[in-house]
């Protein structure tokens, strides 16, 4: 294999960090990753600088291995890197590039005021999740360090910078910073002078550069190299791709960045990305970020999805075990996600509520898991699993509704990826179920946002002169694809409305949780 003409895609999830390394016909040919947890320290949902580090390293170490055992090399060079993680959050540095205060995730719903009173100045939604609304918060708390930044950024910024010494960030990942202006592909300049007239600050001069997608963003430095591959392997002047989120690497791995096009994540959190051929009005429930080309997006994010399920997919294992029962934790998801499609179309009287964390859409500023049944409901494993599914996207669906009901928003194809659709059928039908639309699932589905970001960093090296990257994805990565399609049928479609207009009436129930337990 030619490493050369590879490109290595690189994405700090919420509880994996994964590599893949795709060929020159972006086929994913290696991977590693690193698995880890966020962590509640003093009420802010983090994970430590050295975590973040060794997580990283551990990743690349393990691609490395695999690249081996594959191709019994050791792996010193590829023609690109991408970064990727987790969008949002609050990474502040001094002149010196000393960090002066623990990474604050997208999970944390600590900035309520200040995202409320930005909204309001801007006439624009600023999520409690955007970086701009932690700043903000920061400043109005008369946070210590507030007055000594001099570069603020996300975690993918922030890995960026390490390996490339530069500071500049894709188009779509710097949409959940601070709001964009997709005419000219940068921040929006009369939102930045409104808050320069607020604070004083002048935000051009601590947030990163802003780049579209294909353009250079740096080469790994020597400093760099090693950061990543302590080992000193890894050879320096490798191209670096612009660096992005997980919403816009998840948008190039399912082939959705043309308009009308949409795709759902659903792993930890959930979110819906529709790229929109029309302005929105503003709403709450919706954030307007961009496609890594800096097209308009309409996104629904939703803090909770799959942790609850994990954290019953987890007792469960303890239960096999008790039982003297050996089984994998990756067919017990597949057991227990197929056995939800015997179950009732509306879950058959059982309630849930996912929420391990706040969430923006139902207005809830923390959240406690939930599970709740009338005392006839018709309590079977099968209804149990449907209902933890459902819980899984009901806040997506009422999202979603915003969109579809209130701005008319069109979607011509609606893709599914992420750990929610990785057992056949199941996953798609239900969110099918929940859109009334048809769901598809490419074959590379499980591969995810770092497969993606191995695309943007093959778009760099591999597109022709002029050649958009909507046109990349379907003429030269995507044209001979397979996915598969899925419709739910009216019984599944009533059946999840059924649910979700339980869900809403019940909402109450979750709220006084938050409030006593």
């Amino acid at each position: 294999m030619d490493f050369t003409r590879s490109a290595l895609g690189i994405e700090l999830g919420s509880t994996r960090i994964k590599a893949v390394l795709i060929d020159e016909r972006f086929i994913p040919v290696a991977s590693g990753d690193f698995e880890w947890e966020n962590q509640l320290v003093d009420g802010i949902w983090t994970y430590s600088s050295d975590m973040i580090h060794k997580g990283l390293q551990t990743c690349f170490a393990n691609l490395k291995a695999d690249v081996k055992e594959k191709f019994g090399q050791t792996l010193t060079t590829v023609g690109a890197i991408g970064i990727s993680a987790m969008m949002h959050g609050y990474l502040p540095f001094d002149k010196d590039g000393s960090q002066l205060a623990e990474f604050r995730t997208w999970r944390n719903t600590i900035t309520g005021e200040a995202a409320e009173k930005l909204t309001e100045l801007f006439g624009f939604n600023i999520p409690q999740r955007w970086s701009i609304a932690h700043l903000y918060q920061a400043m109005l708390n008369k946070e210590d360090h507030v007055g000594d930044i001099a570069f603020l950024t996300t975690l993918a910024g922030y890995i960026h910078w390490r390996l490339s010494g530069s500071k500049v960030m894709g188009v779509g990942e710097a949409s959940g910073m601070f709001p964009i202006d997709s005419s000219v592909c940068d921040y929006d300049q009369t939102m930045i002078d409104k808050f320069k007239d607020l604070t004083g600050v002048n935000l051009r001069d601590i947030l990163p550069k802003v780049v579209p997608a294909g353009v250079d963003a740096g080469v790994l430095t020597e400093e760099g190299a090693l950061f990543l591959d302590p080992e000193g392997d890894l050879k320096a002047g490798i191209p670096l791709a612009p660096c992005e989120g997980d919403a816009g690497t998840g948008m190039v791995a399912t082939n959705s960045v043309r308009v009308r096009t949409g795709n759902v994540s659903a792993g930890t959190s959930d979110f819906a990305m529709i790229v929109t051929d029309h302005p929105l009005g503003v709403h709450r429930e919706i954030d307007m970020v961009t496609t890594p080309d800096g097209s308009p997006v309409a996104m629904v994010h939703c803090n909770n999805c799959t942790s609850d399920i994990n954290a019953w997919i987890n007792l469960f294992g303890e239960f096999a075990s008790l039982m003297g029962i050996d089984v994998s934790k990756g067919e017990l998801f597949t057991k227990l996600f197929t056995v939800a499609a015997e179950g009732d179309a509306d879950c058959g009287g059982l309630m849930s509520y996912n929420y391990f964390s706040g969430e923006g859409v139902t207005d809830l500023d923390s959240g406690r898991p939930v599970f709740a049944r009338r005392q006839n409901c018709s309590f079977t494993l099968a209804n149990f699993m449907r209902t933890h599914l459902y819980s899984a996207l009901a806040t997506l669906k009422i999202g979603m509704d915003i969109l579809q009901r209130e701005e008319q928003v069109a979607i011509d194809k609606l893709l599914g990826h992420g750990g929610f659709f990785k057992t056949p059928v199941i996953g798609q039908k239900i969110l099918s179920a929940a859109v009334n639309a048809p769901v598809s699932v490419m074959e590379t589905a499980g591969e995810g946002g770092p497969y993606g970001m191995a695309l943007l960093g093959a778009y760099l090296i591999n597109k022709d002169e002029g050649m958009t990257l909507p046109d990349f994805l379907d003429y030269k990565v995507f044209a001979g694809a397979s996915c598969s399609t899925v419709m739910a049928d009216r019984n599944e479609i009533e059946g999840f409305a059924k649910f979700l207009r339980d869900y809403c009436n019940a909402l109450p129930m979750e709220k006084i949780a938050t409030e006593v337990l």
